[in-house]
């Protein structure tokens, strides 16, 4: 069986309750649940979370909340992989014969269930090694990165690449922060995911933290502008 979690603490501070807050109409939750039922590959959408306003809404949305996540997994520093983890192990407790899980998280707006395929794809691909996630490109190359002193005054972080032309230098990748697919065994085993990963990549308008008011504002104009697909 291969089951979405979806990991949605109540404790957000930097935007309350942002997790189940509209979003151009609907909860934030609603895109991650509504991309992972609409996946044929997941059998059972699954919220982690500690609060009941957050379980009311997510069951309204079609997901399962088979088990109540403990307070000592839901506070603002513990990791993805424990989560994900208890998750797996606590879906099994109940008889679900968990083989592989994707762990979604709540606030992604810009997910597509294409992609979900795609990771799951490349995970098989590979024998179910490690784990798959989303990636996009640096939108600048990062052996041209400067830091800059308290005066003003600049400097390049790698000086052996100031003459080295763009377009000979490697692209950098970074974390999309939508979601990732991994063996529940991989998950119990506490896998760091970006040392065992491998990644599809994502158009960089797709990729959006969402962590202020104003990255917020930002998300629901781009969502506005972007004609959505599956």
């Amino acid at each position: 069986m291969k089951i979405a979690v979806i990991p949605a603490r109540g404790g957000s501070k930097r935007i309350p309750r942002k997790n189940i807050k509209p979003f151009a109409g609907k909860p934030m939750i609603g895109y991650a649940i509504e991309a992972a039922l609409a996946c044929e590959a997941i059998d059972r959408v699954v919220v982690s979370t500690d609060d009941e306003e957050i379980s009311a809404i997510a069951r309204e949305l079609g997901a399962e909340l088979p088990f109540r996540r403990p307070a000592e997994l839901a506070d603002d520093i513990t990791p993805t992989v424990p989560v994900i983890a208890h998750a797996v192990e606590a879906c099994r407790e109940q008889g679900w014969d968990v083989t592989h899980a994707c762990c979604i998280y709540p606030g992604v707006p810009f997910i597509r269930t294409k992609d979900l395929a795609a990771a799951l794809e490349l995970l098989e691909e590979h024998g179910g090694e490690g784990y798959t996630f989303p990636v996009a490109e640096f939108p600048s190359v990062i052996q041209r990165a400067l830091k800059r002193d308290e005066t003003g005054a600049v400097a390049p972080f790698n000086p052996e690449h100031t003459l080295t032309r763009t377009q000979d230098l490697e692209p950098a990748f970074y974390d999309a922060g939508q979601f990732y697919w991994g063996k529940g065994d991989t998950w119990t085993a506490g896998l760091n995911v970006h040392a065992n990963g491998r990644a599809i990549v994502l158009p960089e308008w797709r990729v959006v933290d969402i962590d202020t008011p104003d990255d917020w504002d930002r998300a629901e104009r781009l969502y506005s502008a972007f004609t959505t697909e599956a």
